[in-house]
């Protein structure tokens, strides 16, 4: 069942004035509740879902695609894009600052390739304390901070052997330096899946492909995501995504434009009809908006206190159970 290709509710309001942007997306979740596809899914929890699916949102005047009809806790979602941003694939950082966004992967094949039912707290902070034990069962493998900053990249050694450069391409930069250079260009693109490298990563990359475009002085992205977990995941793959744009568009010296979201397979896992219930029920409403507070020297140079969010007043947390 694929998602409706107009939103009414999001797009044609009887009042005649500009709806929530938020709208796109309660109509999305209903939708999928409603008339999507029920599969049997990698997790073993199933799923409702439609192929294909757009969420528009303008960054103008410091705008940020934050939910209202629940808490999200966008610092978190912030110091995991600035931890992709150092090319780092282990967890320790993370777990040292509070983030168990990667925790349960390796929580998950510690307990299976061990038989140590150790909770989800006790290893975060044996993660963090012991720097052995972090280095054998934090890591991720190559996901998405390693191929944005890291992409490998082999060479010819000679007698028919190559060798891996130990630099990778950084893409991150590489787009940085062509929207300075080259603004019309149509290859101003991040990509995250490398096919090479997908059996060693601890979840292949969901937000995979990310295209920049400048008109008009604004710099706008498209984010192709290839699965999105419509009621958690998604919430920080929007803010994320205008993040990022907003970071860009600061180092180029351009506006922030507008951020369009692409989901292929876009789902709701049939344990989460509680939060499903709750949220549709729910009425959007007010704006948060961000301020930079500094222009650091590069993209990679952020820190977590140089953003500022204004005006969130969101609706209680709802909680779900998240399927690994």
């Amino acid at each position: 069942m694929n998602a409706p290709s107009t939103l009414l509710r999001s797009e044609s309001p009887a009042s005649g004035r500009v709806p929530h942007w938020e709208w796109q997306y309660l109509d999305l979740m209903r939708h999928i509740w409603e008339h999507g596809d029920e599969r049997v899914d990698r997790t073993g929890v199933g799923t409702r879902s439609v192929f294909g699916a757009t969420i528009r949102f303008d960054l103008a005047d410091g705008a940020m695609p934050l939910l209202s009809t629940k808490r999200v806790y966008w610092k978190t979602a912030t110091r995991e894009l600035l931890w992709f941003l150092t090319g780092d694939t282990n967890i320790r950082s993370l777990c040292a600052q509070g983030v168990q966004i990667w925790t349960d992967w390796p929580l998950d094949r510690y307990r299976r390739e061990t038989g140590d039912q150790i909770s989800r707290a006790d290893f975060s902070d044996r993660i963090v304390a012991d720097a052995a034990f972090a280095e054998k069962w934090g890591d991720l493998g190559p996901v998405y901070g390693k191929q944005w900053v890291d992409w490998p990249v082999f060479e010819d050694a000679g007698n028919g052997l190559f060798r891996r450069r130990e630099q990778g391409i950084n893409q991150v930069a590489q787009v940085i330096a062509s929207l300075q250079e080259n603004p019309g260009s149509r290859r101003h693109i991040i990509e995250g899946w490398n096919v090479a490298e997908l059996d060693a990563m601890a979840l292949p990359p969901c937000h995979k492909t990310y295209q920049f475009h400048v008109a008009g002085g604004r710099l706008s992205c498209l984010l192709y995501q290839r699965s999105c977990d419509l009621g958690l995941g998604f919430a920080f793959n929007m803010w994320s995504l205008a993040l990022l744009t907003r970071m860009f568009a600061q180092q180029c010296n351009l506006e922030p434009g507008e951020v369009v979201w692409t989901g292929g397979d876009v789902h709701l896992y049939l344990n989460h009809g509680a939060l499903v219930e709750e949220q549709i029920s729910r009425k959007p409403e007010g704006q948060a908006t961000l301020e930079i507070l500094r222009r650091p020297q590069s993209v990679f140079d952020y820190r977590i206190e140089d953003f500022e969010v204004r005006g969130y007043a969101p609706q209680s947390h709802i909680s779900a159970p998240v399927a690994v």
